[in-house]
């Protein structure tokens, strides 16, 4: 069985095909797959943009839908000759819905080199074991993409910023990746809106940015929670669940235990790495920002193994609870509040 490729090599492979596309280095296939959308649209967009003149696409370049067509209909198509130029260009969105795609592999064991062929299959792979595939990777490029882990969110967030010369401060990016999930598409819509309706001169995105332009409140979330709770201050804890209770929709208690299982997986994980010679660098280790190493840390010191052992226990159970299993009749407003109280106490 393939092993999954990992979210840090996908970006280096996604970076090297663009490089070669912008020194118009070009090959004949592009097959683009993965759960990560953001960098096939990338890749695919570049392409549509840039490959050819703007009055060479009206004759040579062609966006069809993998659900609107045919494999034969595709190969009789991309083995067409340009018209007035040197190639052409056929990108298949949602590649995904074409029937029948193992079809293409007579089109890709001869890929003309005048046609750039760009498959965008998104939402899953093609299996490697696949004779189509083999022929894909030999004929041209592919592209697998792959969705991160929670804590390779922020970075990509702030590595996103720096490009176009802005910075986050860690609180704010910890808050945004919480709230949007690994959906890189939409975090780099909110980004770039936040960043054009930033005041003149001002290149640094904090917490009230995010709440005044995108609507995700900087005290009433699941980061102050986490946090409020490592520090067991009880009072700010049980405000934020309150307000938990009265918004259900809005801060589902399946994701409030995740993130709780995780900020105590890692409280846990700190335990044993000050046990373990020649653990120096907790943040890597810990997959978090250095900036946060230091609430870890005290965290760690309000809740010993013991304790922690208990409360990941707990989110186990109240997991189980809030999905149906030995219940009763207790809202998710009701088991949250119950859970914070058990932790704390």
């Amino acid at each position: 069985m393939a092993t999954k490729i990992k979210f840090k090599e996908a970006v280096a492979n996604y970076e090297r095909i663009l490089a070669d596309l912008k020194n118009k280095k070009y090959r004949p296939v592009y097959l683009l797959m993965g759960e990560e959308t953001y960098y096939i649209d990338q890749i695919g967009n570049y392409i549509a943009q840039n490959v050819l003149t703007e009055s060479e696409r009206s004759f040579n370049q062609l966006i069809l839908y993998g659900k609107d067509t045919t494999a034969p209909q595709l190969i009789d198509t991309a083995r067409r000759f340009p018209m007035m130029a040197s190639r052409q260009v056929v990108i298949v969105r949602e590649a995904q819905d074409l029937k029948k795609i193992e079809q293409l592999e007579a089109y890709l064991k001869q890929a003309p080199e005048t046609t750039l062929l760009v498959l965008c299959y998104k939402g899953k792979t093609v299996d490697k074991r696949t004779s189509f595939y083999k022929l894909a990777a030999k004929a041209g490029e592919v592209l697998e993409t792959a969705l991160p882990y929670d804590n390779e969110l922020t970075a990509w967030i702030t590595g996103y910023l720096n490009q176009k010369g802005c910075t986050i401060d860690p609180k704010a990016s910890a808050i945004l990746a919480e709230y949007l999930g690994a959906d890189l598409s939409k975090i780099a819509n909110e980004l770039d809106k936040l960043f054009t309706l930033l005041p003149e001169g001002n290149k640094r995105i904090s917490s009230e940015d995010i709440e005044k332009n995108i609507g995700i409140s900087k005290d009433y979330n699941t980061f102050e929670l986490n946090s409020a709770i490592a520090r067991r201050d009880i009072l700010k804890a049980n405000r934020i669940v309150q307000h938990f209770a009265h918004n259900p929709n809005g801060y589902p208690i399946v994701v409030t235990i995740s993130t709780l299982f995780m900020e105590f997986s890692r409280i846990l994980k700190l335990h044993f790495l000050k046990r373990k010679p020649g653990s120096q660098n907790a943040a890597a280790e810990l997959g978090i920002h250095p900036f946060f190493v230091r609430d870890y840390e005290q965290a760690a010191a309000i809740y010993p193994i013991g304790k922690a052992v208990e409360v990941i226990s707990l989110l186990r159970e109240y997991d189980m609870r809030s999905k149906g299993f030995n219940n009763g009749s207790a809202t998710h407003g009701e088991l949250l509040r119950e859970l914070v109280f058990k932790i704390m106490h």
